[in-house]
């Protein structure tokens, strides 16, 4: 099927252009199809950017999907227009009577400032409660992850020595249905100055690690009962994310760190090389599929089965 989005929304150009099928909600309404209902809670100032990450991933799907936008009341955004805002974005208030079957939640460049410091937090803070009684399932990126993990678990943010910035690998740890068809071993981008400790995360008993990195530390969580996913990478970078924002450092005097493995030989004059596309596309239609659309709770014993099977460990 297809992810229905506003015939103008800038995106929609971009995903024509790379040939993925998208409906218009014109079409969508003389369907007789209950699409999923989805919200994307936008925090990353790069609005347009991000949208197009994450609606080139959500299309990739057999599943019909209809995205409702969400941004911050009580945050004035600098690097999106009024007019974008004004024409495809809902704020809170006029989502709160909703219910969702899959919400997500994105980072934000904001790792640095405590979360009561967040001009937004306690907007945030309604949007998480809300999300725990109202969506069925909830994807937390990076920093979005962060502060999720801080509202339902009391689990803070530890300052890194230095940005963790770059292409990591990660491996399976437990093989829940999040990961399903993925390799042992996969990659993923970060650009993070911040992390939640596995120490802290092994604390909550609700909480199982996925996948982790020995260098980039844990990548994915999941809530007992499945509903809540923690990606503490970007899965939906571009190929030239990482690079743009290395060149914006360089570019401010930053004196930034050149992204590990992610340019041939670490030579910033050539093309990064991208090695997680297929298992970021993989990761989202997995949690369309089995967290959003299939509703029948999962077995955890028959899930910790597949574990001993498939002989991964922490």
């Amino acid at each position: 099927m297809a992810v229905i989005i506003p015939k103008d929304l800038p995106a929609s150009k971009q995903l024509d252009r790379e040939n993925i099928f998208v409906m218009h909600e014109e079409r969508a309404k003389s369907q007789d199809i209950r699409p999923l209902e989805l919200a994307i809670v936008n925090l990353m100032p790069t609005k347009i950017v991000t949208e197009t990450q994450l609606l080139r991933l959500i299309s990739n799907t057999a599943l019909q999907v209809k995205v409702d936008l969400i941004n911050m009341k009580s945050h004035t955004s600098k690097n999106t227009s009024h007019n974008h805002l004004k024409a495809f974005y809902k704020n809170f208030d006029d989502i709160k009577h909703k219910k969702y079957d899959g919400m997500i939640i994105t980072g934000a460049p904001v790792e640095k400032l405590e979360f009561d410091d967040v001009n937004y937090w306690e907007e945030l803070q309604e949007i998480f409660d809300f999300a725990d009684k109202n969506v069925f399932s909830t994807m937390f990126i990076c920093w979005g992850a962060q502060a999720a993990l801080n509202h339902y678990y009391g689990i803070d943010k530890k300052d890194l020595p230095e940005k963790m910035f770059g292409v990591f690998e990660h491996k399976i740890v437990r093989r829940r249905p999040i990961v399903r068809g993925f390799d042992d071993v996969f990659y993923a981008p970060h650009s993070r100055h911040t992390q939640c400790r596995i120490k802290d995360i092994k604390k909550i008993d609700d909480l199982e690690i996925v996948a982790s990195s020995r260098e980039a530390g844990a990548y994915l969580l999941v809530s007992k009962d499945q509903r809540k996913i923690f990606v503490f990478g970007h899965s939906e970078y571009d190929p030239n994310t990482l690079k743009k924002e290395y060149e914006r450092d360089k570019a401010k005097g930053l004196n930034p760190k050149v992204p590990k493995n992610y340019f041939p030989n670490d030579d910033d004059t050539k093309k990064p090389i991208v090695r997680w596309k297929a298992h970021g596309h993989l990761l989202f239609s997995n949690w369309l599929n089995y967290h959003v659309y299939q509703t029948t709770p999962f077995d955890l014993e028959k899930l910790n089965q597949i574990d001993k099977e498939f002989g991964v460990d922490e």
